[in-house]
């Protein structure tokens, strides 16, 4: 009997082992074809990636956070879908630089008194660990919006910033909205009120009390080494003229500071190698070896649009990819390491004014960034994480052909347009905002895909709104493994100190470091086949396989 017993055991394992092969069996019999299926093809090679994978348990010398505000899930399917388009194929398959990251969770947004989120409590959160009200930056749940007397030195939160500098990191934030808008404000402003960005902005009893953003990231945050973005307006003086814009712009602060002047007085004082510029030539002149502390400030408010830029044959302002790439080259002198934060701030702006086009654009140009990030720093000791802050209510609806232009109306794969009450409708629009097509409009013969075309609304709002649902991190390098499942927003904070040794979780620092696991592995494997595995990976990467 015993005997028998081990037979029909090992003949049941046996059919549970050959029985996927049996079903390839069949299905080569049925269909020669099917086999060479590229859709079967395709999961048959992410399935032996991931049946392979090893979790990267090396320390994050160096963390780079990319932050695309608004950047909801369909906004990231869209994009997708666009950047396909745009490179001549039809665009569901395309996928973007962190589509091919290894760690995917979804992030729940809300903050500790909205169900739908704004970019300051959320900034908060996933930088300094804490939930915090709608409006507010680097402050807890008792910090009231707009309430100066709320603010007291207990109810402060420091963020990941703060937490890798005490450590020896060099730090850097590069934005394409202003530079003390919410997402970079909460890695280093305190403060009950968003909208404070400069001393002539701070309103009622908070005047004199509260000190503004661009101040507070001057006098207490001069040692960030690289700051790159909008917002020269919130440094300069009321009788300061734009240095690129000349008297019809003029800078908003009524205290008669120049901040770019303090900044420089300041940093000077750390390092001799430090830069102020305003423009694209002042910029690409920055030799990134040499300067230890640059800030530069490309507009009066936020940057432009990445549609626009690309379409002026001399931009006066870098790309988000080229920020990225200075900063990073700038901030990897240290031996100790780096954190670096970078915002496609303008995804959201567009998003705001329905202009679809320009949001997907500008997703468009963070995944850019995001591959010149990867490209330019190694798997096995830098964190790269890609996330949103909060959604939008933005959709894409209908059943439209595969291919179809995403920024057109609903057709199937012969052309012909999908019709309600008689009229034709497009594949993305908005649950509200400010749009001329609002409800269901004739939009035949209009250019869908003409650069200032709004989507079509169901409610109409002077300001689109922001969407409450769950939004993707993704996470690629040492213990990426971390990010997975359903998480609160303020857990990122955590899971990249804890990668990266700062802040609280230290305590599994010092003896595993990213040398000591590459020394581990050249033992188990040999150094010829640690190398092997390396250069594979990254092949895999570029060639578009993913991780």
């Amino acid at each position: 009997m015993r005997r028998i017993g081990n037979v029909v055991t090992w003949l049941s394992i046996a059919i549970i082992t050959l029985a996927p092969y049996q079903c390839l069996s069949a299905s080569i019999r049925g269909d020669p074809e099917s086999w060479k299926s590229k859709w079967f093809e395709d999961a048959q090679n992410t399935l032996k990636l991931r049946v392979s994978a090893v979790d990267n348990k090396n320390v994050a010398k160096n963390v780079i956070l990319f932050l695309g505000d608004g950047m909801g899930i369909s906004t990231v399917t869209a994009g997708r879908i666009y950047l396909g388009q745009r490179s001549g194929s039809t665009g569901e398959e395309t996928l973007l630089s962190f589509d091919k990251f290894p760690h995917v969770a979804l992030v729940k947004t809300y903050n500790v008194d909205r169900q739908v989120p704004d970019s300051a409590g959320t900034g908060t959160a996933y930088l300094c660990g804490v939930k915090a009200n709608l409006g507010t930056l680097g402050v807890d749940q008792n910090v009231r919006r707009k309430i100066c007397g709320d603010m007291t030195e207990g109810r402060k939160v420091q963020s990941i910033i703060r937490w890798s500098i005490a450590e020896g990191k060099r730090t850097g934030i590069v934005t394409t909205s202003s530079i003390t808008d919410a997402t970079p404000g909460a890695g280093y402003a305190h403060t009950p009120e968003r909208k404070w960005q400069a001393d002539s902005q701070v309103s009622g009893e908070a005047k004199g009390r509260c000190q503004d953003i661009a101040k507070q990231l001057v006098v207490n945050n001069s040692d960030i080494n690289v700051l790159l973005g909008g917002g020269r307006q919130n440094f300069l003086p009321t009788d300061v003229n734009d240095p690129e814009y000349g008297s019809g712009f003029m800078g908003i602060r009524t205290d008669g500071v120049d901040l770019t002047q303090l900044w420089l007085e300041k940093t000077r004082k750390l390092s001799p190698s430090s830069a102020y510029v305003w423009n694209k030539m002042q910029f690409d002149q920055i030799n990134a070896d040499s300067t230890d502390y640059l800030l530069g400030l490309f507009e009066p408010n936020t940057m432009k649009y990445s549609l626009a830029r690309n379409k002026d044959p001399n931009p006066d302002e870098p790309s988000l990819a080229e920020m990225t790439e200075k900063a990073i080259r700038i901030l990897r002198r240290e031996p100790k390491g780096y954190f670096l934060l970078i915002e496609a701030g303008r995804i959201d702006h567009a998003h705001h004014a329905t202009l679809a086009k320009n949001a997907l654009e500008d997703l468009v140009a963070l995944n850019e960034a995001v591959d010149r990030a990867v490209r330019l720093t190694d798997r096995n000791d830098t964190l790269i994480v890609v996330t949103a802050d909060h959604s939008h209510v933005f959709t894409i609806s209908g059943y439209p052909a595969r291919g179809n232009p995403i920024l057109g109306l609903v057709a199937d794969s012969e052309g012909k347009l999908d019709e309600y009450n008689g009229l034709p409708y497009a594949t993305l629009s908005y649950a509200n905002g400010p749009s001329k097509n609002v409800g269901q409009t004739n939009l035949r013969g209009v250019d869908l895909e003409a650069d200032d075309f709004t989507q079509p609304v169901a409610i109409p709002m002077p300001s689109e709104t922001h969407g409450g649902e769950d939004v993707g991190v993704y996470a690629l390098g040492p213990m990426s493994h971390l990010f997975g499942g359903v998480v609160e927003q303020q857990y990122i904070a955590h899971a990249m100190a804890y990668a990266s040794c700062v802040g609280v979780n230290k305590q599994h620092c010092s003896s595993r470091t990213g040398a000591a696991v590459a020394m581990s592995a050249a033992r188990v494997w040999g150094p010829e086949r640690t190398a092997l595995l390396a250069a594979i990976a990254m092949k895999t990467y570029l060639r578009g396989g993913g991780f």
